[in-house]
């Protein structure tokens, strides 16, 4: 009977944590929905007040949204958040027309950061697909787990556990390991780019905002990150994480 319980105690609250992402999930596109309508009607403040909320409280949004926002900040003239916006819809989606336009808000000739190589591009193909790739794995551990039972008889040698092993690390790594790099968009004027994480370092170079990031690491007041080929530091109070 306690053994009944107990099951039917984990999957109550199973469903309950279901339903409770569910109605979240409905209540972020509600608001979305909302604020999409209020942009349509040229009530472009209200939306932004809907579209701030989602991204900074709820961490909520979509490309289209990021893009509906940059346009709002840069009709009220804040061309820094309006860069911001535009340097992180480039994290969702990178397109050469995004650089030209942070380019045209900060005034500037040539942006780092932005460059992205063969390895980068198929490692946001492979974040993008997250969510499909643990689905996959995670239904062919169960199929491999479901033959280990029915042929528990048959199955002796330790060989044959080993698709399964394979399997319960892909699902593993799939689901906590794959994720894009830590970025960010540089924020302060001017920026100095230093090659150790000290006052007394060697300056690299002295840079305004629209600049993007890599962020490998933090330490204390610092950020170490990715410039052009080499590793460099920056203050964190210069650099607005994406």
């Amino acid at each position: 009977m306690q053994s009944i319980t107990r099951i039917f105690l984990t999957k109550f609250i199973i469903f309950f944590i279901t339903f409770l992402q569910s109605f979240n999930c409905q209540a972020d596109i509600n608001k979305l929905n909302k604020a999409d309508s209020l942009f349509g009607n040229q009530a472009y403040q209200e939306a932004y007040v809907i579209y701030e909320d989602l991204l900074q409280n709820e961490d909520a949004y979509s490309p289209a949204m990021l893009l509906k926002m940059a346009f709002i900040a840069e009709g009220t003239g804040d061309f820094s958040k309006a860069s911001f916006y535009l340097a992180k819809y480039y994290d969702e989606n990178p397109n050469p027309r995004v650089i030209t336009k942070i380019k045209t808000l900060t005034e500037q000739s040539s942006l780092v950061g932005y460059e992205l190589t063969d390895r980068d591009r198929f490692l946001k193909f492979l974040t993008d697909v997250q969510s499909e790739l643990t689905a996959v794995f995670a239904f062919l551990l169960i199929v491999s787990l479901i033959l280990l039972l029915v042929y528990n008889k048959n199955v002796i040698r330790p060989k044959y556990y080993l698709p399964t092993i394979f399997l319960l690390v892909l699902v593993f790594v799939a689901n906590n390991f794959l994720s894009g790099p830590k970025t960010g968009i540089v924020t302060g004027s001017p920026t100095l780019v230093m090659d150790k994480p000290t006052a007394g370092g060697k300056l690299i170079k002295v840079v305004d905002p629209g600049h993007r990031v890599v962020i490998k690491s933090s330490k204390d007041i610092w950020y170490e990150v990715k410039w052009g080929d080499r590793k460099a530091y920056v203050k964190k109070e210069s650099v607005t994480r994406l």
